[in-house]
């Protein structure tokens, strides 16, 4: 295992004082492993609260700040965080408006952010909704999951869902839209390498040099298959054509996220978009605004992904709205 670390234990904590460094802008509880907005948001508004396990940056540290979160709970890599860590940041976020949780659909994080509502509700009197964000249309349970797992329409959303917030809609509305977005969202990967988790100090699985992954989840989870490599024109029609048959993006201007797992350059990913593009065009599907780069990783994999939104007028809006986060800035 190559790695810039300093001890295979270390890494969060580490990591975190060097993005607190990094980015004034945010403030790092270092015990707690949360980062929140350094100014916090005005009283009477929405707060939005997500988080898990770490190794996806700049999912979900990295969206905090104007536009989209007010605060990420981190836990180690690839391992949820605690309800006390949940708890602690949705009490402080909380400006009297209520919390939404935005909750990606692993086992783990649906049952520490459950039980953290409960506690932060129960001892601080904070109203809390949550979203579960399930759209990984490659697999219907996994290792890690009962359902569709929870992949790239989280970006989308908390960046749409976070607009919408600061706009000072109610939480009854912020949690309608995000339910509305999650809804209207697919995603489908592919790795072409395994991750390697520092604790761990070797690949999280085998895959043979000739060989890809499709439908690969974003803690190395298996996928649909295995095949021998392909050109990107290939790989990307094993990407575009189950988000296709799965709902029907035609009739309505779409959101096009072409994400790199962290281990592909970005000529690649600039390249697959192109293939992908094409095949959209092709098929009839409208795409309003284009996005890509590393948004939701799985550590050092190479490979990508592919998250389509249905969109409309309302959330294009909100979509070019002013953000102001390390991972997401545009319109201030």
């Amino acid at each position: 295992m190559k790695k810039l670390i300093n001890t295979p234990d270390g890494v969060l904590a580490d990591s975190l004082a060097g993005y607190a460094a990094a980015h004034p802008e945010v403030r790092v509880d270092p015990v707690n492993r949360i980062v929140y907005r350094a100014t916090p948001k005005e009283a009477g508004k929405v707060a939005l609260l997500s988080g898990g396990g770490s190794g996806h940056e700049p999912l979900h540290g990295g969206y905090v700040g104007l536009g989209m979160l007010d605060a990420a709970v981190a836990g180690e890599v690839f391992t949820s965080p605690t309800p006390d860590q949940v708890q602690e940041a949705t009490k402080t976020v909380d400006t009297g408006a209520g919390v939404l949780h935005i909750v990606k659909n692993y086992t783990g994080d649906v049952m520490n952010f459950d039980m953290a509502s409960e506690l932060a509700a129960a001892e601080a009197g904070v109203q809390v909704e949550t979203v579960v964000v399930a759209d990984d249309v490659a697999v219907q349970d996994s290792l890690y999951t009962a359902g569709r797992r929870g992949v790239g329409t989280t970006v989308l959303l908390e960046k749409i869902v976070g607009a919408a917030a600061e706009e000072g809609r109610d939480l009854a509305s912020v949690a309608s839209l995000a339910r509305r977005v999650n809804d209207a969202g697919r995603s489908m990967g592919m790795a072409l390498t395994s991750c390697t988790v520092p604790a761990a100090g070797k690949p999280t699985f085998d895959l043979p040099d000739d060989q890809m992954e499709i439908g690969i989840g974003i803690h190395g989870e298996p996928g649909r298959h295995r095949q021998d490599l392909a050109p990107a024109s290939e790989i990307a029609q094993l990407l575009v054509e189950p988000i296709l048959a799965d709902l029907d993006f035609t009739g309505a201007p779409v959101i096009a996220m072409l994400n790199g797992m962290g281990g592909s350059p970005l000529i690649e990913l600039y390249l697959m978009y192109g293939e992908v593009a094409k095949l959209l065009s092709a098929a009839g599907v409208t795409v309003a605004r284009p996005l890509v780069g590393n948004y939701i990783t799985s550590l050092d994999m190479a490979g990508c992904s592919l998250t389509l939104l249905k969109a409309d007028d309302e959330i294009l809006k909100l979509w070019d709205a002013p953000v102001v986060t390390p991972g997401l800035r545009w319109g201030a």
